[in-house]
């Protein structure tokens, strides 16, 4: 059965993952290195990861499989749930695929290097009710099209 699994540390929308498993009856795994008070309910297994680079996405990489979903901002965690046969999504309703992930990868690699030569600044735009309702789309596509795959 399909299992969702939220890299929850810098995720906006951990509320309308929880709305959507609650829908479909899905197990939601909430990884992060904090105490994460939301969300709750029996559906959700909160993973308090140590602190520590990429100790989360470690956890979410060895235990998510074929067929589930994985919510994450981090790009190289996506690729290494595509390679297992799972879907990713980002926050904003963006899904990382096999021919999308090496340019994403790229795009993320050519910023790291923009912004630490001066060349460009940080800029993360604000997360609007758009980006939220574009999500909540998003993840209804991606729990059907696992659904009808894993059935």
């Amino acid at each position: 059965m399909t299992e969702i699994y939220i890299d929850a540390d810098a995720c906006p929308v951990k509320d309308e993952v929880l709305r959507v498993a609650e829908r479909h009856n899905m197990q939601i795994h909430v990884v992060g290195n904090t105490w994460l008070r939301k969300p709750d309910g029996p559906l959700v297994n909160k993973v308090v990861v140590p602190e520590g680079p990429d100790v989360a996405d470690d956890w979410i990489a060895e235990h998510i499989s074929d067929g589930d979903i994985c919510i994450t901002g981090d790009i190289p965690l996506a690729g290494r749930c595509i390679e297992k046969g799972a879907a990713a999504l980002g926050h904003t309703g963006k899904p990382f695929t096999e021919d999308s992930i090496g340019m994403a990868l790229a795009m993320r690699d050519l910023k790291t290097h923009l912004r630490d030569t001066g060349e460009i600044k940080d800029h993360h735009p604000g997360f609007a009710k758009a980006d939220r309702s574009r999500f909540l789309s998003a993840l209804e596509d991606a729990v059907q099209k696992m659904r009808v795959r894993t059935t």
